[in-house]
């Protein structure tokens, strides 16, 4: 009897779906994080993971492959690139796992693309072939799906849309470095910060977000009429829609699949940003159609199970074909 983990890292926690090697998902927890740097946040996230196999009736052992999704590059090795939203030391992570489930096989996929794959796989993407997955997360991050297969470009950037410029005139610095990103403005982040500075332009009283990612509160204050609100999610809308229609040029897919936390306030904003996209896009790009996640937040959950279970497969494969020689 084996298992697998697929492995949501975010900037805030660890989301961790427990599946049967067919894709059936057994179980869920969510492991508080910080950084993500050090022995003894290894050991917390491995007791989470242990208790969660456990809990499902299986043993360490029986994990057969573990997948982890971040926000940032992977390229086709594995190796992760830059990390501009998590203090996250992937080699450190990958040993403390490896050391805790000996007999699984470890797969790193960008957290975009792996939601784009669980879309792809367990989704509602199953009959689509051409697509661009959207997660609007603490970051923006994008896995394109051409063929049907992923492209995840030569360095393990293909799908960086969070990176995308979208105003050359901003004096803030992204967590990339750079500025002006998508990201700045149509992430969790970006979204509360549009809201705040709306509402110290406006002077009045509204309700005031918890955290830096609270769309939540934001979301709630547009459902409530709150004009502030309102103007952050145009504002949104309008820089998203711009870069979709940028996407579009050089992709052409027949669909885009938002997810992330964010798009849990995806009745607010559906109309306001395919209006957006289809004012900016070329006309024969303008059937595209935006679509919801069927997965929702558990996409990138679904699809870095899947691509560490491919890794297995193909390990296992080499492996034969190594003793057959």
């Amino acid at each position: 009897m084996s298992c697998v983990l697929g492995i949501d890292v975010g900037g805030t926690s660890i989301k961790a779906g427990l599946f049967t090697p067919d894709g059936k998902l057994v179980d869920v927890k969510k492991i508080p994080t910080g950084a993500i740097d050090d022995e003894k946040a290894f050991a917390e996230v491995c007791s989470g993971l242990n208790a969660l196999v456990v809990g499902g009736g299986y043993l360490p052992d029986d994990v057969k492959a573990v997948g982890l999704d971040i926000p940032g590059p992977v390229d086709d090795q594995g190796r992760v690139g830059m990390l501009p939203n998590i203090r996250l030391d992937p080699d450190g992570l990958k040993l403390a796992i490896k050391h805790e489930f000996a007999n699984a096989t470890l797969a790193f996929v960008n957290d975009a693309n792996a939601a784009a794959l669980g879309e792809l796989w367990q989704g509602s993407a199953r009959d689509l072939s051409s697509f661009v997955m959207v997660t609007l997360g603490t970051g923006v991050g994008g896995g394109v799906v051409c063929g049907g297969r992923l492209v995840s470009g030569a360095f393990g950037a293909g799908g960086e849309i969070g990176h995308i410029t979208v105003n050359k005139g901003e004096t803030r610095v992204c967590g990339c470095g750079r500025r002006g990103c998508l990201e700045q403005y149509a992430s969790a982040t970006g979204i509360v910060w549009l809201y705040q500075q709306a509402c110290k332009a406006d002077g009045g009283e509204h309700p005031k977000p918890e955290h830096p990612t609270d769309t939540i509160t934001v979301f709630d204050a547009c459902r409530d009429g709150d004009p502030c609100a309102e103007r952050a999610i145009e504002q949104m809308c309008d820089t998203l829609g711009y870069a979709l229609a940028q996407i579009s040029c050089v992709i052409d897919p027949a669909a885009y699949l938002i997810g992330g936390g964010v798009a849990g306030g995806f009745d607010l904003f559906a109309e306001k940003l395919a209006a957006s996209f289809r004012s900016y896009c070329l006309s024969t790009s303008a059937s595209a159609r935006i679509l919801p996640c069927s997965l929702g937040n558990e996409a990138g959950m679904y699809g870095v199970a899947y691509a560490a279970l491919e890794e297995a497969g193909k390990q296992a494969k080499q492996g034969a074909a190594d003793k057959a020689e």
